[in-house]
Formats: structure tokens, sequence, C-alpha cells
């Protein structure tokens, strides 16, 4: 049946071809399905030797090409030609502890092992580590969560490394059980060490971007979301667990967890019987902000950039910066991974008022397992390290290792998002069609932030519209400036941009969506009113008064009304809106299990609604991530997405 259709779409071709052309005569906005992702970067496989378990947790490439890749497992790997289609895999070393992570300098291998930095040296130039030296061992528990991240390699030859915070049977308060863990280390090539920064929670992600030390987080408590965040010496990043460790005499970091916890609620909550459960999201509680915080602790580190859960990943990884000469119109900016699902974000910084801020963008999903490491190659591909370890991903494979490659075609993308001090200036890769770029109605700007609390993730809070009032695109097409009401500093503003369509094939963006965390609003001129276009397609004036254009009623009259179970067609754009399809499918596991297998457990309607508000990991002991409480979802969009999960059960 695939290949019947495959052969129906090319016959069809040609008179597509036709009809679209035929289309732009006429200026047409009937077009060719646009571009997809797949259409700039394609994603290809790195072909291991058979029997190889390539759990990857670091990756790094030497001067002479050769890729590095560390295992989960313990292995290390030196493969030759990492780009071509027949790469050369030397097992370099093995018997380690967890690797997650590699940095080649001066002839030598730094990794990261569970408990220690090693130095790995090729004495004899065989291809194999045959000196293991211990440059610092820190202190662990045996606590199954207490990873170790690194090496990074610091302007000055040093090192940084990042450690994990231990998961007790209470998991969903993680806490620092051995020395400094929870905390990133600074360590010099002789084995000195100095405390860093403290408040990790899971800092998998860990990066030097321009001579400066950057991390990811994960979800959990006191991390309502992901984040892209600069690690300053002395910096509190915003988990209270590490504070255990500032009585130290070579703490940089003088902020204790009791005077952290005397103005905030740990949530440590424990029934009539004096068990502990799980803390939830109290719905219509006053809240506090980490902008809030930061007002009372200044020492607390803010996101540059956040990373909107089950949207832009949900545990975010390795972080790279795009080098000149790859990824065409993107060079220069960050690409960020995410485990769970399987995809790289992009990220647009620029610094406003001494500040890091910027955009955050989706930027290539489908990878085949959960993205972990990431590492440039000679040729200019990205090199992309894989697992799931059994937590589970969007890709359906539990490792990998695949590259990702530029066809040198420019895809049409919101390059960059500039803040401005009344509003935003989009720049795009490809010059836009003027109605369409002039038409408020192309463009939707909404604000939300997340609660700082002791309870897993946060939902979406606060969230308003931000009308666009102005838009005046530039003479060569490649930038709008859009006049914003109700920007709020600190907030995320979610920009959609759907209506915006490029000049030369009318081709909708790739991805119309941004993410752009607002931590300060610039000062500087305004736009001027003239040439400003204020036209809205979606209103109608009538009589002089300017009303949101409605269907007519007899479209209305042929409307056709949704039956009471809805099919998965009229469901599937609430699982969008909602970010559901980030960790569950209709028949298959996922991060979290599938709709079927929801179905079976006879849920009623009212359930679904409550567990979808406050889920119940208790429910699912086999899922290792928990679904974050959703109190967002409208009661509406919640009760067809009970109605269409208990159909299932047919």
């Amino acid at each position: 049946m695939k290949n019947i259709l495959s052969k129906t779409y090319n016959a069809l071709l040609p008179v597509l071809a036709a009809t679209c052309l035929l289309a732009a005569n006429n200026n047409a906005f009937a077009q060719a399905e646009s571009p997809k992702e797949d259409d700039y970067f394609k994603i290809k496989n790195v072909t291991a030797p058979a029997g190889s378990i390539l759990e990857i947790g670091g990756l790094c490439t030497l001067p002479n090409g050769t890729l590095a890749a560390t295992t989960r497992r313990g292995d290390i790997f030196m493969i030759q030609n990492p780009q071509s289609q027949n790469p050369v895999f030397t097992k370099f070393a093995s018997g380690l502890h967890e690797v997650l992570g590699a940095q080649y300098v001066d002839g030598s291998l730094y990794v990261a092992q569970r408990g220690e930095l090693t130095k790995i040296t090729d004495t004899n130039k065989d291809g194999k580590g045959d000196l293991f030296e211990t440059v610092y061992a820190w202190p662990i528990t045996g606590n199954y969560h207490e990873y170790s991240f690194g090496p990074k390699l610091a302007p000055d030859g040093t090192f940084f490394v990042t450690l994990n915070l231990g998961f007790p049977d209470e998991w969903w308060h993680p806490q620092s059980m051995a020395p400094w863990r929870g905390w990133t280390l600074n360590i010099t090539k002789d084995g000195k060490v100095t405390p860093w920064a403290a408040g990790m929670r899971s800092p998998c992600g860990i990066s030097m971007i321009d001579g400066e030390l950057w991390y990811t987080d994960n979800q959990g408590d006191w991390v309502g979301s992901g984040s892209l965040m600069r690690v300053p010496k002395g910096g509190f990043m915003g988990h209270p667990a590490s504070l255990v460790w500032t009585n130290q005499l070579n703490s940089p970091l003088k902020l204790t967890q009791e005077q952290f916890y005397a103005i905030n609620n740990p949530r440590v909550e424990r029934d009539a019987k004096g068990k502990p459960f799980k803390p939830e999201n109290i719905v219509n509680e006053v809240y506090k902000t980490k902008f809030d915080e930061k007002k009372t602790f200044p020492e607390l580190q803010m996101p540059a950039v956040w990373l909107p859960h089950a949207i832009l990943g949900i545990s975010n990884t390795e972080i790279v910066k795009i080098p000149k000469g790859s990824f065409g119109p993107f060079e220069g900016q960050l690409l960020v991974g995410d485990q769970g699902q399987s995809m790289l974000s992009r990220v647009f910084l620029e610094k406003v008022n001494g500040e890091y801020q910027g955009a955050a963008i989706a930027f290539r999903s489908g990878f085949q397992s959960g993205v972990i490491r990431l590492a440039w190659l000679q040729d200019g591909s990205l090199a992309v390290g894989e697992s799931n370890r059994g937590w589970g991903s969007a890709g359906e494979a539990t490792m990998g290792l695949q590259r990702l490659e530029w066809n040198n075609n420019t895809p049409f993308e919101m390059k960059a998002i500039r803040a401005k001090a009344d509003g935003f200036e989009i720049e795009f890769t490809q010059p836009v069609d003027r109605k369409s770029a002039e038409d408020l109605a192309s463009y939707k700007i909404e604000g939300f932030t997340y609660k700082y609390h002791g309870v897993y993730g946060s939902p979406p809070v606060a969230v308003e519209n931000c009308p666009v009032v102005g838009v005046k695109l530039s003479d060569d097409g490649l930038k709008a400036r859009l006049i914003v009401n109700n920007m709020r500093k600190s907030y995320i503003h979610t920009i959609t941009i759907d209506g915006v369509r490029e000049k030369e094939h009318f081709y909708s963006l790739v991805h119309p969506t941004a993410y752009y965390t607002l931590n300060n609003i610039p000062t500087g001129p305004k736009l001027a009113v003239a040439g400003v276009s204020r036209k809205n397609s979606s209103l109608v004036v009538a009589n002089g008064v300017t009303k949101p254009a409605v269907t007519p009623a007899s479209t209305a009259k042929k409307a056709v009304a949704v039956s009471k179970t809805p099919t998965y067609a009229e469901v599937q754009p609430l699982l969008a809106k909602n970010t559901c399809l980030a960790c569950h499918t209709a028949d298959k596991k996922l991060v979290g299990p599938a709709y079927a297998d929801v179905a079976k457990k006879n849920y009623t309607v009212a359930q679904i609604i409550a567990l979808i508000k406050n889920p119940k990991p208790e429910h699912w002991p086999d899922y290792s991530t928990p679904m974050p409480p959703m109190p967002q979802v409208s009661a509406a969009d919640a009760t067809k997405i009970a109605q269409w999960i208990i159909s299932l059960k047919k």
C-alpha cells in the first residue's frame, strides 16, 4: 500500500508543481505543503560494530578528526572517519564507572566517572589507554542518581564538573547526601578543587560557551521547567538541597538552607501516620516566582532562557554553539539537546542591560533515542550521542549514535528575535511576503511564568495576552518590528507567527512558535507611527465600529457538531496544544504510558480530568519520569481528551 501511495504521489508531482506555479502567478494563498525539518537537516546513522552497546555518555572530537565516545556502561571508543559510511571503531578503554563526559587536552583524555575526574593516556601509541590517573575523587554514597557530568575545559586550563543530587525514597525531594552534590566544582590539572556554584538539581548539560560556563537543568522541585543558565562563581542556581555545604570554609556561597527555608515552605508533607507523600500543586495559592525570590536572595540566578516543559524538552542535556560555516544562517547560536523528547532546540541569545536573555525555538526532532551528548565533527555535521537509560524517550531505540547534516538549503525560519522598548523585532532567514507580514492577524503573543516552589515542576501561570498593535516591515523584507502591549519583565513570551509567508514560494515557517525570556525590557527609541501597519484581517469594520470577524450564519449552519465521543482527529489538536503528545501516543509506550493503556485502568471522565490536574505517579510504577501537574488544561479540553481516552477501551 505504501508503495502504491508513493507511486501515485510521484505521478501527481508535475500536476502539483503546475498548480503551485499557477497559484504563485495569481498571488494566491493556496500552495503545496511547506518544507519541514527533514527537508534541510538530515539525520544519519553512525554504524557501530555488531554487539557494541553505545549508551553514549560523552562525546568529544580530537584534533585529528577522531570522535571519542564514552558510554554509561564504562567503555570508551575512538571512532575514525565518523562522518563516513564506514567509520572505524577502536575500543580505547573499558571497565570504567559510568563515563558521562570527555575532554581531550594535550594528548590525554579527561573523563568524568561517577566518583572521580580521570586522566587517560595512551603512552605507547597503540590506540588504547594504558595510563589511568585520578585527578580528583569526590565523595559518593552509592545512590543511583548521583551522576557526575563533565569535564569542560575553562580558558585558564582548569576543568568544570557538575554533580547531581541523590534521590532518596522520597524522590520528589532530592538531597545532597555527600559533600558538594548539587554543586559545580572547578578542578585544576593537579587536583586542586574549588567549589564554584550551588543549587543544581540534575545538571546534565554543561558547556563552555565563549569562555563562560553554562548549564541546563531538569524540571523537578524548585525547578518549574528546564532552562539555560550561566554559572557564575558563588551563584545559587535555585535548588536548596546543596546549601547544606555552604558552611564549609571554601564555599563561595554563604546562603544557608535554614535561611532559605525560613521564608520558603519546603513542602515536606506527611499523612496522619507520619508517612511522607508527594506534595501537589495548589491551584489557587498565592505563589512566588524565581524573579520574586531574587529580590530577597540576590545570589539566586535567573535563567537566560526558559525551555518550556514538554514543548522544548522534558530533560534538557548538552549545549553546543554552532560554529562558523555550519548550519547556515544559524551560526553563532546555540543548540540544546533533550533526552525525553529526542530533540534539539535552538537558542538565540542577546544581552539587555548587561544580562543574557533570548528566544528558544524547536530545531530538529526525530532522533532514534534520547539526545544526551553533542559534538561538532570536522565536516561541519553534528554528532549526536543517545540513550534512554530505561526512562523512555520519543525515539523508540534504547541508544544510538547519529549525525545531523545540513544540506546547504536555507529554511524559512525566525532567525533571531530581539527585544525592543515597545515590542520585539523578528528577523527572518528569507524575505517575507509583505501583505501577510503587515497583517496583525499573522501574529499572536502571550506571556506566562512558572512558580518557584518545592513541588515537582510548575504549570504555566499568570498567562495573559500581549496584543500586537502595530508592525513595520523592513525594506528588504527580512525584519518585522512589532509593537506589543502588556510586555512583562521576567516573563516568558510565546510568539506565534502562523500567518507570515515567505515571499518567493509563499511557504509558512518551519517552526512558527518561539519562546522569548524577557529578563529586561530595553530602553531606547520606540517605533514611530509613520509606516506602521495596523491592518488586521481578523477584524471587520461595520458602521464605523471594529469587531472580531465572525463565521457567516450560512457557514455556521453547515458546521458539523462534535460527537459525544470525540475522534482522534478532533482531539489531536488539543493534545498538541496542551503538550500531551510530548510524552504520550495512542498505542505505544513513550515517556509516559500509551493512552490505550490508560484506558485499561477504567478511569471515569472525572477521574481522568482530576489526574490531568494532579497526576498520581504511583499509579504507574514502571515509569521513571513523573507527569507534571497540568491545571492550565481547560475543563473543555480535559473533558474531550478524557472521553476520547475512555473510548479506546472499545
